[in-house]
């Protein structure tokens, strides 16, 4: 048996959408991108949303739109977990923000906020919250801590789409929130990501960098600038400095589609998760994430503890050789990875419990079909190797 990361979520729907792009010969950003969009917002209950070409442009949209608009200033403290993927932390590096690591809670895997709250200096302007591997973060916690010291929260929700927080969607907590829909993610549109925020402002500031930092996508009555009604001027004209970060108009199609599965795939997560959640308590000295509010079940965590301490790396082997496909846990303490030395940043404390992801952690796939017989040849597999 073959036990995947992920799974396919695509059918004719999607292949007939792209069919339909490439019949009409528009292929960049256009009227399916829009349409993705408005359906985007409307799910998940924000005001605003624009499509990009990954989560990571996503984040790097996110960082600019708050240095650009005023809201953050370069040099300003961003405070961060110590565990999670890598374009979490450059986008706010390559704005000039500095970072500031603070450790998870061991047992839901994200921020730990006790910590958190004592990390805070009076150099802190936002807290980036990242919702790891599906599994939102104590948003009511965080909320209090930051209330009276004027400090912004973002979300990285990249692994989480679909979870939820005492019933609304993470990723619209904070001033501004961001999704991946890369083909490993809960939702797929080959590569793309999607920014939200509630703020017009702001959303205006990212209509613009996301395509060169021009004035072209503005509406007339923008918040940000007064456009001229010659519209040959404005389709050249820059006021800040942006990226090109916008996708195609293939995947504003499939995305159309894609939502309208999203429903039933994070419960078909959620369901595998219940079985994994069981077939675990068989096995002890593997711990595995604590769930808040509602996972949608990005993957499925495990650390070795007690007497199965240390054996992580024959325990990878293993599974990889009964055909298992098994992963670091995000990139465990990231202040571990070599590129570190090239940003500007504070460790508040110390990491240990990223420290205990990164030597004695793993994680294996979640699907968006049944997966139960995987999870049952997993369990069996892990106790052999163990």
């Amino acid at each position: 048996m073959e036990y995947r990361l992920s799974d396919d979520t695509w059918d004719e729907k999607e292949s007939e959408a792209i069919d339909r792009v490439l019949a009409s010969g528009r292929f960049s950003m256009g009227e399916r991108v829009a349409e993705f969009e408005k359906a985007f917002a409307e799910k998940f209950g924000v005001r605003y949303a624009l499509m990009v070409s990954s989560g990571s442009a996503a984040n790097l949209l996110a960082a600019a739109g708050l240095v650009y608009s005023g809201r953050l200033h370069k040099g300003d403290e961003v405070i961060v977990p110590a565990v999670s993927w890598s374009t979490t932390y450059f986008p706010l590096y390559q704005m000039g923000l500095k970072l500031r690591f603070v450790d998870i809670d061991r047992e839901t895997l994200n921020m730990d906020v006790h910590k958190l709250e004592a990390a805070i200096t009076e150099k802190t302007r936002l807290v980036c919250l990242v919702n790891l591997l599906g599994n939102p973060n104590d948003f009511d916690s965080v909320k209090r801590i930051c209330a009276d010291k004027n400090i912004i929260i973002m979300e990285d929700n990249c692994e989480s789409l679909g979870a939820e927080y005492k019933g609304r969607k993470a990723g619209t907590f904070g001033l501004v929130g961001t999704f991946s829909t890369f083909y490993s993610h809960h939702l797929c549109t080959m590569e793309g990501g999607v920014t939200v925020t509630d703020d017009e402002e702001l959303y205006h500031y990212m209509l613009s960098i996301r395509a060169h930092g021009w004035t072209r996508n503005l509406p007339r009555d923008s918040k940000i600038y007064q456009k001229s009604e010659n519209d040959f001027y404005e389709s050249f004209n820059f006021i800040v400095p942006g990226f090109n970060l916008r996708p195609l108009e293939m995947e504003g199609a499939a995305g159309l589609e894609q939502l309208g599965k999203m429903d039933g795939i994070i419960a078909q997560r959620r369901e595998n998760a219940a079985y994994f959640r069981e077939r675990m308590r068989e096995i002890p000295g593997a711990r595995i994430q604590k769930e808040i509010g509602e996972s949608s079940w990005f993957g499925f965590a495990v650390v070795l503890e007690g007497e199965n301490a240390g054996k992580r790396d024959r325990v990878v082997r293993e599974l990889s050789a009964k055909g298992i496909e098994v992963r670091p846990i995000v990139a465990g303490n990231f202040t571990r990875n070599r590129v570190i030395g090239y940003m500007d940043y504070s460790i508040h404390g110390s990491l240990e419990a990223a420290d205990e992801i990164h030597d004695n952690g793993f994680f294996v796939g979640n699907h968006s079909k049944s997966n139960l017989a995987e999870i049952g040849y997993f369990i069996d597999v892990l106790k052999g190797a163990l």
